[in-house]
Formats: C-alpha cells, structure tokens, sequence
C-alpha cells in the first residue's frame, strides 16, 4: 500500500505489533499528548523518562492517565537522554523520540561512543516527510537539521536514507530530485557537481531503487511547467517524491517554508542510529509529533 498522506500511516501501523517507544525528557505537553494518542490508538507502548511530578501534573492538567505509560524518574535532561538511549541498548524499546531537551543535548546521547546508538562508520542524518496542500504527494526530504554541508559521501547516505523511508511508505521506484542552483553541471558550483555524480551512480545502478536526477533547480523539482519551460525531459521534474538539499541553509529554509508559510503537515526522524531516533523542533505541534512516532514505527 502506498502511503499517499501522513493519516495512512496510523492504519498500517494498527494491523501491526505495537512498538516500544522510549521517550527522553517527555517533560512537556505536547509530547506526553502526542504519545498518549499514539498509545490510546494501539500503535505504541510508551516509557517517558524524565522528572516524575512534572509528567504527573502535565497529565493532569490535560486529562490524561499516567499509568499508560511507564515513567522512569530521572530530575535533568542530560540525564534523561542517557537513560533513554541506556534502555534502548539494553533491548527495552525499538525507538527512541526526543522531548523538551534541546536537539544538541539529545544528539550528544545518541552519539555518545561507548554508550550511544551509533555503529563505527555510521552516517546520522534528518529526514523529514511533508504534506504540503500545493503539492500533489508526500515530499520526503533531507537533510535539514543535522549535516551542515554534507560532502560526497554524506550526501550518497542522505540519498539512501531517503529512498528508504520512501519505500516504507510503499513507493516502489521513488524519484529524487537532487536539488542545487542550476541544472546546469557547473563545477565551480559543489552542489552542480555531486548531484551530476550521485546522478550518474544511480544510472550505473550504484545507488539502487530509485529514479534520480540532478542536480535541478527547485522549481523544476516541483513544477513541471517550468522543466517543459526550460526544456528539460525528466520524469523526475514536476513529480518528486524525495528532495536531497545541498546544505543545511537550503534544507532547514524549505522545511520552515513548508510549516510556517504553507502551514504543512510533517514528520522526522533521524536515521544512521542503531533505531529510528524521532527529532521534531520543541515548537513542532502535537499534530507532527504524532506523525513522526508513526513513521518512526513504521522503520522500527
């Protein structure tokens, strides 16, 4: 089945075995709130680590039962993020999401060398998936959060990580648009090169299981008028499923683009860790902390 909006996904996941999420430093509303609709619908079972009182008044203030969950009382946030991923080493939880701790905090648990969730030589990276009303598909994008400028290599694992998601979601061939200034293969421009490479290692069939072009210009990424404008013939243009971003300034620009101006629907999650690490902004709403606990689920 093809997931072709982020609702789907709740009744896929429903014909599934539940999920054990390990929340870390789940402090504050919207995230207790995302996590006890997830659990109230069946997907999830949830730990919410952080201080005890302050997740039992939150409940209170907002009706929920606090004994759905298991609450493991750790009093700081630092503290609570190593807990977190410590109980997902030791094989109590299948995901891990990140609550009211700053993103750099949550990070340094994750990739903490002797007790973190990363492999030797393993790429961390952000992959989100939107819902934008202008838009005639899913938009599975990256990397907005985490690479600041991704090099060759960086960006081949973004690509993977983005197909990947995209064939969870039940697209069998996704087409990725390799996005950067021009379409034209300029050399001086870093981001016209690697997408010309990365484009023609895909075509070799060294990156496998998608169709992908670069590198494009964003408007020939999402609207066909202008590739048939410009005179480019690719069944990638105008009908995108993944976008790879050159750095983080373009990323992070269209992911607050996509949710502030165009008010979209999204989730993310952080890929490369041993589990699928859950990683929304503290201002994200309730609304896209639930999408991201699913999609999370769903490549648990």
């Amino acid at each position: 089945m093809q997931i072709r909006k982020l609702d789907q996904m709740f009744e896929v996941l429903k014909s599934r075995t539940k999920k054990r999420l390990v929340a870390a430093w789940a402090i504050d509303a919207h995230t207790i709130e995302a996590v006890a609709q997830a659990a109230k619908m069946g997907i999830i079972e949830a730990i919410l680590v952080g201080d005890e009182s302050i997740i039992k008044t939150v409940c209170l203030e907002h009706g929920i039962d606090p004994t759905m969950f298991r609450i493991v009382h750790i009093d700081n946030d630092l503290a609570a993020a190593a807990k977190a991923v410590e109980l997902i080493n030791s094989g109590e939880g299948d995901f891990l999401m990140k609550g009211l701790l700053s993103t750099d905090r949550y990070m340094r648990a994750i990739l903490n060398k002797e007790k973190g969730l990363m492999d030797p030589g393993a790429i961390l990276s952000h992959v989100t998936v939107a819902e934008p009303q202008t838009y005639h598909k899913l938009l599975i994008f990256g990397d907005v959060a985490i690479i600041p400028l991704p090099d060759l290599n960086q960006k081949i694992a973004i690509t993977n990580y983005l197909i990947r998601v995209a064939k969870f979601l039940g697209i069998d061939n996704p087409k990725v648009g390799l996005q950067a200034a021009s379409e034209q293969t300029l050399p001086k421009i870093p981001s016209c090169a690697d997408a010309a490479i990365i484009a023609k290692m895909a075509e070799r069939g060294q990156i496998k299981g998608a169709m992908i072009e670069g590198p494009l210009g964003m408007d020939l990424i999402i609207d066909k008028e202008s590739a048939l404008i410009k005179g480019m013939k690719s069944e990638v243009c105008g009908d995108a499923d993944c976008i790879l971003f050159p750095n983080i300034e373009s990323g992070n620009a269209f992911y607050k683009t996509v949710v502030k101006l165009l008010k979209s629907d999204l989730c993310a999650i952080v890929m490369g860790a041993r589990v699928p690490c859950v990683l929304t902004s503290r201002g994200d709403s309730e609304r896209s902390k639930l999408y991201s606990i699913a999609l999370a689920a769903m490549l648990a």
